[in-house]
């Protein structure tokens, strides 16, 4: 028969005991949260350290160097957004047998902001696409289109700037590609069930 003080101990085992496990529950909770936290504040970090998170402050005049600038923006801006948090899933895939995956998209964009980096800056620099991970060409991307911006808003002379061939043709061409790809990009991942995040007013060039 149990006695009143063993029932006591019982209990207060049992309390005891329940506390115990929601306490270390409540250690894990919070663990965990501290640890996303930590991971979340890092990633919007380095995302707001690459460029074109939001395209920069427009010119105060307006020359043939700032407007072809603003174009470089324009798809600096777009390509950041549409390649934003794209998973291994989405960058395998694609629309149809015969078309490319996102990630064979991403590597062509790196191709053509190439092409537009070397006619600007009048610099050889090849690339070694099939040996780089795809932040390391998104990063870069990124980088060479900024450059390329800084070239233009600072020229005097369009027609100089550009000596591998006519800047018209950087207009129609690698440069109008790049953003009809960029578009592709957001096409895709939407199908693939990741759309880009909200929040980006491409009108305005920003992010909320």
């Amino acid at each position: 028969m149990l006695t009143r003080n063993s029932c006591s101990n019982a209990f207060l085992f049992s309390l005891s005991l329940t506390l115990k496990l929601r306490n270390i529950r409540m250690k894990n909770i919070v663990t965990n949260l501290f640890l996303i936290l930590c991971v979340s504040t890092s990633v919007l970090a380095q995302d707001k350290n690459l460029p074109f998170y939001e395209i920069p402050k427009a010119p105060e005049t307006y020359t043939a160097g700032t407007v072809a600038a603003r174009m470089v923006d324009g798809l600096g801006f777009r390509y950041y957004w549409a390649t934003e948090g794209l998973t291994e899933k989405d960058l395998a895939y694609k629309a149809s047998e015969s078309g490319r995956t996102c990630g064979q998209t991403i590597d062509h964009i790196l191709s053509l902001t190439n092409t537009i980096y070397q006619s600007v800056t009048n610099q050889k620099t090849p690339i070694k696409i099939d040996e780089m991970s795809f932040e390391e060409k998104r990063t870069l991307t990124l980088t060479k289109l900024m450059e390329v911006r800084e070239v233009l808003k600072e020229s005097k002379n369009l027609e100089e700037q550009s000596k591998s061939f006519p800047f018209w043709n950087n207009i129609n061409g690698p440069i109008g590609d790049a953003l009809w790809h960029a578009g592709q990009i957001v096409v895709l991942r939407r199908a693939a069930g990741n759309p880009i995040p909200s929040g980006v007013n491409f009108f305005s060039g920003t992010k909320k």
